[in-house]
């Protein structure tokens, strides 16, 4: 029998949902709204002044008229640790009751102030028997307490928290991307997620604290103009592209953060590389508001010496005419993080 799952993203700049339904064919996407967020009420993936964002969820259950209030959250900044870790095989309920006391002296933070969950991604038999290997992940209580708090006092009901690129490899993985290995890189206003999947395995987590409001926030200080015309003028010159000299100033602000990003990202696509020889990632996929920065694309593509493209999303998901995308018009990646969540419970 069919089911829906709302997924739900809390970003810097909007937050947006997907409702999705699961049945015996392709996942369809029923509905879809969004909602843009007040400046500041979300600062690094954490929701630090709710009344905004709860105001911004409430429109939108008004407005898209979800069929439920059921909810998966996501979550992902850099105070949520991905690593890979090497466990004793035991059934997968045994293995996460098990984990505060297999990585307490591990991590950066107390046991008890943690959430902690296991990816298993592989298994092999070593010297001390079966073993399980996987991905552990471990966020801060407050971190994901925050955006649960928030959803929660607009009316909705969280049935679970996904990490956001967990959910960035599911929205991608219904495709040939599952068959290869994938460098998924998903560009938001503050914070960019990379992930690296081995034929549709997520290998390898990682956030930066760089995203494409960082470009536009230089631009403003450099030429003190606002906000909202450095983002014009960001949109204008675009990476690697001659100008006048009226942007000259503006161009040179731009390819200097945009430069330090694509390094970031570069150097962890090297990193994977060369901790797993002779499986390095044979392309990269570009999800995320950040991602339509004209050039962006061609400049990591030369960086990474890879073949770089913006996803393609509706691979293996019908549109149901209920889902009203239109705002999403030129902008379709961003529909990948609320989507991969529905698809946490639905798949």
């Amino acid at each position: 029998m069919a089911t829906t799952v709302i997924g739900l993203d809390i970003g810097t700049t909007h937050a947006r949902a997907v409702e999705l339904q699961q049945g015996r064919g392709a996942p369809t996407v029923l509905r879809y709204a969004e909602a843009p967020l007040p400046l500041g009420a979300v600062q690094d993936g954490e929701v630090t002044e709710p009344e905004g964002v709860v105001q911004a969820l409430r429109s939108m259950w008004a407005t898209a008229k979800f069929s439920h209030r059921d909810v998966v959250l996501g979550v992902g900044n850099q105070r949520v640790l991905v690593r890979n870790l090497d466990l004793p095989w035991m059934p997968m309920p045994q293995l996460r009751a098990s984990l505060p006391y297999q990585v307490q002296d591990t991590l950066p933070v107390a046991v008890e102030d943690a959430l902690l969950d296991f990816y298993p991604t592989s298994e092999h038999q070593a010297q001390t028997g079966r073993t399980v290997q996987g991905l552990l992940v471990a966020a801060t209580r407050d971190t994901v307490q925050s955006n649960v708090s928030a959803a929660e006092s607009a009316g909705l009901r969280p049935l679970m928290v996904d990490l956001n690129g967990f959910a960035l490899a599911r929205a991608q993985m219904l495709g040939e991307l599952s068959t290869r290995i994938v460098a998924l890189v998903d560009i938001g206003a503050r914070i960019t997620n990379i992930v690296v999947t081995h034929r549709g395995v997520p290998r390898l987590v990682r956030t930066l604290p760089t995203g494409g409001q960082h470009i536009t926030d230089a631009v403003a200080s450099e030429l003190r103009i606002s906000v909202h015309e450095a983002e014009a003028i960001k949109r204008q010159v675009g990476v690697g592209y001659a100008v006048g000299a009226d942007l000259q100033a503006a161009a040179e602000v731009v390819n200097h953060v945009t430069q330090n990003l694509v390094e970031s990202i570069r150097n962890t696509i090297v990193y994977y590389a060369s901790n797993n020889p002779g499986a390095a990632a044979e392309v990269v996929i570009l999800t995320g508001g950040g991602s339509y920065l004209n050039g962006l694309g061609q400049y990591l593509a030369s960086a990474s010496r890879l073949t770089v493209s913006l996803a393609d999303l509706f691979t293996g998901i019908t549109v149901a005419k209920t889902a009203h995308l239109e705002p999403l018009h030129g902008i379709e990646s961003t529909l990948a993080v609320p989507l991969g969540l529905a698809m946490a419970v639905a798949a």
